[in-house]
């Protein structure tokens, strides 16, 4: 419950970021983690983890209350990148009706997740300062919290969280590297 309360803290620095214009989040990503969170926490819940629920809650709710900010203030034109996770959420959710398995849609949405990644991952680094550091800190504490809140060490209950403490942190570091990148750019071309 306490990584749930980290979780749904870092979104609110980051609405307030949004909606002063100093954090464009990508719209693909925050549509496709809307969907793909919604799916996420139902076959999380349902392979059976209970006390690690929370963070996969603020899952939903927070990336739907960011996509909704990203019609208005989000981040440029759709990609081809944008297409191409749309389309494997697409896929996801038909083999999720096929299969039904808990399991296995678990296991699919997490790489669909990733996918949905992929465009913050890249404006993190080409346009580090889109987004909001301190927020992203906050949403990979939270997963470390709840990492360590995992009651049964078994790879259905422990896959989730410890890609979502990867994925938060990976984020993390692409802000940081990119505005590390930037800055020396900036040095090298203000001292030449």
């Amino acid at each position: 419950m306490i990584a749930g309360i980290f979780s749904l803290a870092g979104f609110i620095p980051y609405w307030w970021a949004i909606v002063q214009g100093q954090t464009r989040p990508n719209r693909a990503t925050w549509w496709i983690w809307t969907i793909v969170g919604i799916i996420i926490a139902v076959s999380y819940r349902a392979s059976g983890a209970e006390s690690t629920i929370w963070v996969p809650i603020t899952y939903v709710v927070g990336p739907f209350c960011t996509a909704l900010l990203s019609i208005k203030f989000g981040a440029g034109d759709w990609t081809k990148l944008d297409t191409i996770c749309l389309v494997g959420v697409g896929i996801g959710l038909i083999l999720w009706g096929v299969y039904r398995s808990p399991d296995l849609t678990l296991g699919l949405n997490i790489g669909i997740d990733f996918l949905g990644a992929l465009p913050t991952l890249r404006k993190s680094i080409r346009d580090p300062y889109s987004e909001d550091l301190f927020s992203w800190l906050l949403f990979a504490l939270a997963n470390i919290i709840n990492l360590l809140a995992v009651d049964r060490w078994e790879w259905q209950i422990i896959l989730y969280p410890v890609y979502m403490v990867l994925i938060t942190t990976l984020v993390c570091w692409c802000l940081w590297w990119g505005r590390r990148q930037k800055r020396d750019r900036h040095r090298k071309n203000y001292l030449n």
